[in-house]
């Protein structure tokens, strides 16, 4: 293994160790609070037959639930992957590993992605590979060979923007990052969705990457970890420090990126992620638009715990989607689409 190699492996552990640790939340208020679904007093409903199912890139899932990209790429992380994607075949969930970047330069590692689908055969998998990589060399061959590594129904391309400007590893030049990822929706068997690591998507961006063949977009927005606050616990320079701690808050809202998204075609996957706590806000995510709802450091925690603590982690958030469902009026999750009110900045409420 190279020394580039070794320095990406035991980052993804240092990475993994800060997010158990360290407290690395964004400090706004969580914009969840602001959206409120509409209350049925009498659903009318039977509560034994809600449907939380949902058909996303062509696999039933019995629940809109993702476990969002974090791991891989080191012996400590693969064990958090053989942990999480066999929930994700358990309760037939989705999944998405990680930055792949180390596998693909290293094959030793690719067993700590490819155990996903062994544990999870059936499950939808995402791959997952940075788009700054894509500005190193990476190109076609590569993403080919990450939904390979893991037979894969689908690439998430991630940006990081931020991330990469604090990192002292950062790779900084973003240019023509867009032309270079319609190279790859074009070329590529499997969907290609966009998604961010923290600060949200801005429609315009939203609306270029699906102009070039982007199948999906996951919001990932300002309210969960920050990557901001990550990188500043790896920071020994106080002037580097000082830095990241200015932008442990930048960032569109989760829920505020995700109406960004009602104006794009209705084919186009949407994920919700970015500072979801609960089944609650999945349900709030669908009624805003969503099509699936991620969590990424909160099942992290979980499986730090043990398969069981991670089983009851993801139950919970299950059985709190389905009441809000019933006290909604909401038999599936079509119905819970538009069932929604967000507060205005004056704390008027308006229909969504």
């Amino acid at each position: 293994m190279n020394e580039q190699v070794t320095n990406i492996s035991a980052r993804k552990d240092e990475h993994l160790r800060i997010c158990l640790e360290e407290q690395v939340s964004s400090r706004v208020p969580n914009s969840f609070d602001k959206v409120h679904l509409q209350v049925s007093a009498l659903p009318e409903i039977d509560f034994a037959k809600i449907d939380t199912s949902s058909q996303i890139l062509g696999k039933k899932l019995d629940a809109p639930i993702l476990i969002s990209s974090m791991t891989g790429g080191s012996g400590k992380t693969k064990y958090f992957n053989q942990l999480l994607s066999q929930a994700a075949g358990e309760f037939n969930i989705a999944m998405g590993v990680g930055s792949q970047r180390a596998a693909l330069i290293h094959d030793g590692l690719e067993d700590t992605f490819a155990i996903a689908r062994k544990e999870a055969p059936n499950a939808l998998l995402f791959a997952n590979i940075g788009v700054a990589q894509l500005n190193e060399g990476f190109g076609v061959g590569d993403c080919l060979k990450a939904v390979d590594m893991l037979e894969a129904d689908a690439l998430f391309i991630h940006l990081n923007a931020l991330q990469e400007a604090l990192q002292p590893e950062g790779n900084r030049d973003f240019t023509y990052l867009l032309k270079k990822i319609e190279a790859i929706t074009r070329s590529l068997p499997v969907p290609v969705v966009v998604k961010e690591v923290g600060c949200g998507i801005d429609k315009k961006t939203a609306r270029s990457l699906v102009d070039r063949g982007v199948r999906g977009i996951d919001v990932a927005g300002v309210g969960g970890t920050s990557w901001a606050a990550v990188e500043m616990y790896r920071q020994t320079d106080p002037i580097r420090k000082a830095l990241c701690e200015t932008y442990i808050d930048w960032g569109i809202p989760t829920a505020e990126a995700l109406k960004g998204l009602n104006e794009l075609p209705s084919d186009i996957l949407k994920i919700s992620s970015g500072g979801l706590r609960s089944g609650l806000d999945v349900a709030k995510s669908i009624a805003l638009g969503a099509d699936l709802a991620g969590f990424a450091r909160k099942f992290i925690i979980a499986a730090n715990s043990g398969y069981e603590i991670l089983k009851n982690t993801i139950e919970l958030i299950i059985l709190e989607l389905k009441v809000a469902m019933f006290v909604s009026g909401s038999t599936d999750l079509i119905s819970l689409q538009s069932k929604v009110e967000m507060e205005r900045d004056d704390d008027r409420k308006s229909d969504f």
